[in-house]
C-alpha cells in the first residue's frame, strides 16, 4: 500500500459555483480544478466548507459536489478533503460514509452549533460517531468558534483522542488564539497529526509556531503568492514573507470594512479568475456593484514583491 502523501502547504476552501436561479452549477468544476492547479499552483481542496455555503446545500448536492471534485481531480489534486458536518448525526454520517465510498482523502466536521457540545467528552462523542462511519479516511476537526461558538481549546481535545477516534489526523483551526494553536503543536512531538491553520490574514504567525499548512478562501485567487509567502518562509527569508502576508492583510482589511464574506468571495474569485462562481444561497446576497469595482481597484493596486 502506497503510503499517504502528508497534507501540508496550503489548501483552498472551495467555492460553490452556481447558477443565477442558485442551482450549483457542476460543469464548472473541471475548470476551477485547472484554474487552481495551473495559475494558483494549488493542489489541495476543501470542498462543502464555510466558504463552499456547505451548511446551506442539501445532502444530495453536498454528495454531488463532492463527487465531483473527486472526478475532476483525478490526478490533478494531491488532496481532497470532504467537510460532512451538519447539525445532526444522521446526515454527517451519511456524508462521511459516502466520501469514503468515492476515495476522498479525508473527511472533515465542526461542531454542531444548534445545540451544542459544552465540554471535551461531549465533543469527542459526537465526532467519534461520525468518524467511525468511515475508518479508514483521514479524519480532521474543523474548529472554528466565532461561527460555532464551541470554544472547547483544541489543547484539550488532542488529550487521547487517537485512542476514541483512530483515524483522527488533525484540525483545521480557524481560530486567532495562537496559544492553543502553538500548545498543540508543542504536544505534537511525533507528528502525527497536522494543523492547517484557517485564518489567511494570520497563517505567517501560525507558521512560527509550527503549522503545517493553511485551508482558507484567498488561496483561490492569491494561491499562487501565498505560495511565495511560504517558500520565503522556509528560506527563511521573514521580511521577504512579511511583505507578502502584509499586503494580503492590507487587501483583507480593505475588503472587511467594506462587508466581506462569502458573496463577497464569490464575486472576488469570478473576477479575478474569470470563472463565473455565480450567487450567493439565500440568506446570504449578492456582492454590490460597488464592492466589486472597489475590491477590484485595490487588488490591482497591489504591487506584489515578484512583481505581479
Amino acid at each position: 500500500m502506497t503510503p499517504r502523501k502528508k497534507l501540508e502547504g496550503l489548501v483552498a476552501a472551495t467555492i460553490t459555483p452556481m447558477t443565477p436561479d442558485g442551482q450549483i452549477n457542476l460543469p464548472v468544476i473541471r475548470q476551477y480544478v485547472d484554474y487552481l492547479v495551473n495559475e494558483q499552483n494549488v493542489k489541495n481542496v476543501f470542498v462543502n466548507g464555510t466558504t463552499g455555503e456547505g451548511l446551506s446545500l442539501s445532502i444530495q448536492e453536498r454528495k454531488q459536489l463532492a463527487e465531483e471534485w473527486m472526478c475532476q481531480g483525478k490526478d490533478k489534486l494531491d488532496h481532497v478533503i470532504i467537510h460532512v458536518g451538519a447539525l445532526n448525526l444522521p446526515e454527517c454520517q451519511e456524508l462521511a460514509r459516502h466520501a469514503a465510498v468515492i476515495g476522498a482523502g479525508g473527511i472533515a466536521v465542526i461542531a454542531p452549533f444548534f445545540f451544542k457540545p459544552t465540554n471535551k467528552d461531549e465533543l469527542v462523542a459526537f465526532l467519534q460517531k461520525i468518524a467511525s462511519e468511515a475508518p479508514e479516511v483521514p479524519f480532521y476537526y474543523y474548529h472554528i468558534p466565532p461561527l460555532t461558538g464551541v470554544k472547547i481549546r483544541v489543547e484539550e481535545l488532542l488529550d487521547g483522542i487517537k485512542a476514541q477516534i483512530p483515524n483522527f489526523q488533525g484540525v483545521k483551526f480557524s481560530d486567532t488564539d495562537l496559544l492553543d494553536l502553538a500548545q498543540c503543536i508543542n504536544k505534537n512531538e511525533t507528528g502525527e497529526f497536522e494543523f492547517l491553520y484557517g485564518v489567511d490574514e494570520q497563517l505567517l504567525g501560525a507558521l512560527a509556531v509550527g503549522a503545517n499548512g493553511a485551508v482558507g478562501s484567498t488561496y483561490n485567487y492569491l494561491g499562487r503568492q501565498t505560495n511565495l509567502m511560504l517558500q520565503a518562509f522556509a528560506k527563511p527569508d521573514l521580511a521577504l514573507a512579511q511583505k507578502y502576508q502584509f499586503l494580503t492583510g492590507e487587501f483583507l482589511n480593505f475588503v472587511i470594512k467594506l462587508g466581506f464574506g462569502v458573496a463577497q468571495t464569490k464575486a472576488v474569485m469570478t473576477f479575478v479568475s474569470g470563472i463565473p462562481m455565480g450567487p450567493p444561497r439565500l440568506p446570504l446576497v449578492d456582492a454590490s456593484s460597488e464592492f466589486i469595482v472597489k475590491a477590484k481597484a485595490k487588488l490591482d493596486s497591489i504591487v506584489w514583491p515578484d512583481g505581479d
